[in-house]
């Protein structure tokens, strides 16, 4: 089994720096899009073969030191009682969005072991087809991702509804974080008893929190699912990231998690640096220097690497997805690269 993933989320020495890409499982691959001419999103997502098969394709194409599992962030919501659909152009839109806090109450628990259970299926049976030789991991939306996702409607830039509910209604919001924990507890450990080797928490909207309301309004909810998890799989990493987030970054070693993400708006020995030296770290190339022309995107990468410094404990990532158009020839000669890469000094 190739283990530098595992070894790095442990910050134990590896022979190469792994590396794996955020959405490296989409529509940047051809192989991707020739799978979803013939299905709709959420129907990749709902059938366990077509996530497996979708979930493989980078593997056979790039040399990746560990598989995502294909799925989304949102259907758990379905679980709960929320009604997603995906429209054309307009991204993930819920039918019934939580405004009040009738509808927290509203809301019904759920087993995402039977709710979402065309994910757990899918990842056997792609644990099966990989049979050990990298790991795959497994991931959740993080609780408030989740609440601004199901109160705004779909994709939002001010978060102005959840941001109301969180200060007008306080014990709404702590009701509904509460919820949204357990869910999101659930689901990972569901995932890890399919098989996941690792699991990540994309908590993709908290950056647009101030740290006072981070600390008080997501924080603990966050500590708590790593807490829980931990507690009933110890061993089995948890990643946390989040973008835009470089203001939260000591509040963010305080979550718990084994490895923190770093998006490319903050210098990576920085953020390392304000998370002190318990943790991993992931990332952090910008998304778009996979567009640059060869010379630059090495330029790129290999300034990455030298702030890292060799130092155990990091896994190469871009700092969000990987964007759509993405030619898969850099992408192919960036892993190859970050392989081969030996350090030569210290960028400070």
């Amino acid at each position: 089994m190739n283990d530098r993933y595992l070894k790095a989320c442990r910050r134990e020495a590896v022979d190469r720096t792994p590396i794996w890409l955020m959405r490296q499982a989409g529509r940047y691959m051809s192989a991707y899009r020739a799978v979803r001419e013939r299905y709709g999103f959420l129907q990749m997502v709902k059938t366990p073969e077509v996530a497996a098969e979708i979930t493989l394709q980078p593997i056979e194409a790039f040399d990746l030191d560990a598989a995502i599992i294909f799925a989304d962030i949102l259907p758990p919501l379905e679980g709960i009682g929320l009604q997603l659909s995906f429209e054309k152009g307009e991204g993930p839109i819920i039918h019934n969005p939580i405004r009040s806090a009738a509808d927290v109450a509203a809301l019904h628990e759920c087993d995402p072991r039977e709710s979402v259970s065309y994910t757990l299926d899918a990842v056997r049976l792609v644990k099966r087809a990989l049979a050990d030789r990298i790991p795959l991991i497994g991931f959740s939306g993080a609780p408030f991702t989740l609440a601004a996702y199901a109160i705004e409607g779909g994709g939002s830039k001010e978060y102005r509804r959840s941001k109301q509910l969180m200060f007008a209604q306080p014990a709404a919001w702590h009701s509904l974080m509460a919820q949204l924990s357990t869910l999101v507890r659930d689901y990972l450990l569901a995932q890890i008893e399919a098989g996941v080797d690792a699991v990540q928490l994309f908590d993709s909207w908290a950056g647009a929190l101030a740290p006072d309301d981070y600390a008080e309004y997501v924080l603990p909810y966050v500590q708590r699912i790593i807490a829980e998890v931990r507690a009933s799989q110890p061993g089995v990493p948890i990643v946390y990231f989040g973008t835009d987030m470089a203001g939260l970054h000591p509040l963010l070693a305080q979550s718990g998690a084994d490895v923190l993400g770093v998006d490319w708006r903050s210098r990576i020995d920085e953020a390392w640096a304000q998370f002190g030296p318990g943790v991993a770290v992931q990332g952090n190339l910008d998304p778009m220097a996979l567009f640059a022309p060869w010379p630059e995107l090495e330029r790129r990468a290999r300034t990455v690497l030298d702030r890292i410094g060799g130092r155990p404990g990091h896994i190469f990532n871009l700092g969000h997805g990987i964007l759509t158009e993405t030619p898969e020839d850099n992408v192919r000669r960036l892993v190859e690269f970050v392989h081969t890469y030996q350090p030569d000094q210290v960028i400070r």
